[in-house]
């Protein structure tokens, strides 16, 4: 990502290094973006190349990492709702039935602030990635708050929903945060002055899934109205709905470079839509019940799909192929994320257990076993070397 001022405004633009592999020549590679990028300038190309082999670096990185347990942790008194990581795995924060949320230290397992003061579930929750400094919650009290993660104080309380907010997400600028609610709407609030931007108003039941694109430009709502829309993030306005599913959906994400919108819905399917122009490229089938969680690669190249029907699969983002089928749990998987290296898939499921799979192969290299209720929440720190998974207690396995 590249920062830089206009017109007394700061401004971000990305490099596409989807193709690089510990291969890849990168002294070629920087006179290639040099060509291409006037931002990159002579002077910067030392560091630029420094940056390129360091992501080249952890390319490599955890390809065969074997994960132990080393801490679990009884967070609550009432059942876990949501985990989040902070970018670098430092810290993580749990959401709970108890009305409050927790920061905690990851290496100690110490409990560093409790976020108190919803008055119902606290459901929805997120860090300010890869910033890590504030923390999103919503609840189904109808309010979303902003709190420091170095105080635990609460900068804001967002207020405006008519009822329980169920999904929420910043923008990568961390300028934004946006929240999707049960009451058919999504709302938009400025981090710095507390205050709505917009409602996106339009689905017809509840809003479930919400996420930024790469650029932060358009935000994407996923329905139980069986449909998704995407907006402007700057306007507010609806640049068009995605009509296809037949039941209501589950997740709806973004390919990294923007170029591809995936939606998972509980009638059995996903699909591929060009985000371009809104029409879709594929129907993803195979699936013998519900689609629970879809996922990209972060490269876009990998699709992961989980499902109700205790598998999961990997499709082809080029081809729409299914490459491999994961399987060996015994209940729904509920959770699927691939680490950032792209050759490992994480699930999560309700037979108690959580599983890391081989991308290419579809082979299961390890059973996460502790758990003594169905893991509803799981994820890689950015590094891939850490995992999380919870339920009832956290489990840290590194």
């Amino acid at each position: 990502m590249l920062e830089y001022e206009k017109s007394g405004q700061l401004k971000t633009k990305s490099i596409d290094l989807l193709d690089l592999d510990p291969s890849t020549d990168v002294s070629a590679l920087v006179e290639e973006i040099q060509k291409a990028e006037p931002l990159i300038t002579a002077s910067r190309s030392d560091q630029v190349k420094l940056l390129i082999q360091r992501l080249q670096n952890k390319l490599g990185q955890h390809s065969n990492h074997k994960f132990y347990l080393f801490k679990v942790l009884r967070a609550h008194i009432l059942p876990l709702t949501n985990v989040a990581l902070n970018k670098s795995g430092s810290c993580f924060i749990t959401g709970s039935y108890d009305r409050t949320c927790k920061l905690w230290d990851t290496a100690s397992g110490e409990e560093l602030h409790t976020l108190e003061g919803h008055r119902n579930v606290v459901y929805a929750i997120a860090f300010n990635n890869p910033y890590g400094d504030k923390i999103a919650t919503g609840s189904f009290d109808k309010t979303c708050k902003l709190w420091s993660v170095e105080t635990g104080k609460c900068y804001h309380t967002f207020r405006g929903h008519t009822a329980e907010i169920v999904c929420l997400s910043f923008n990568p600028q961390s300028t934004l945060v946006a929240t999707g609610s049960m009451d058919t709407t999504a709302k938009l609030w400025d981090i710095q002055s507390g205050e709505e931007v917009f409602t996106l108003t339009g689905h017809s039941a509840e809003i479930i899934s919400l996420s930024f694109n790469t650029s932060g430009n358009r935000i994407i709502t996923g329905s139980f109205d069986h449909t998704v829309t995407v907006w402007e993030a700057d306007t507010g306005r609806k640049v068009y709905t995605l009509i296809g599913h037949c039941a209501e959906i589950s997740s709806a994400v973004f390919n990294w470079d923007c170029s591809l919108i995936l939606t998972g819905s509980m009638d059995k399917t996903c699909k591929l839509w060009d985000a371009v122009n809104g029409k879709c490229v594929a129907t993803l089938t195979g699936h013998d019940d519900e689609i629970l969680d879809s996922c990209f690669d972060y490269t876009g190249k990998l699709i992961a799909t989980a499902s109700a029907d205790g598998t999961a699969r990997i499709f082809s983002a080029a081809t729409r192929e299914c490459v491999t089928k994961l399987e060996g749990h015994e209940g729904e998987i509920s959770k699927i994320s691939f680490n950032p290296q792209g050759n490992r898939l994480l699930t999560g499921s309700s037979d108690k257990t959580a599983r890391i799979w081989d991308a290419q192969t579809g082979q299961c290299l390890q059973v996460l076993e502790g758990h003594t209720d169905e893991i509803f929440s799981c994820a890689f720190n950015y590094k891939g070397d850490i995992i999380i998974t919870g339920r009832g207690e956290i489990d840290l396995i590194n």
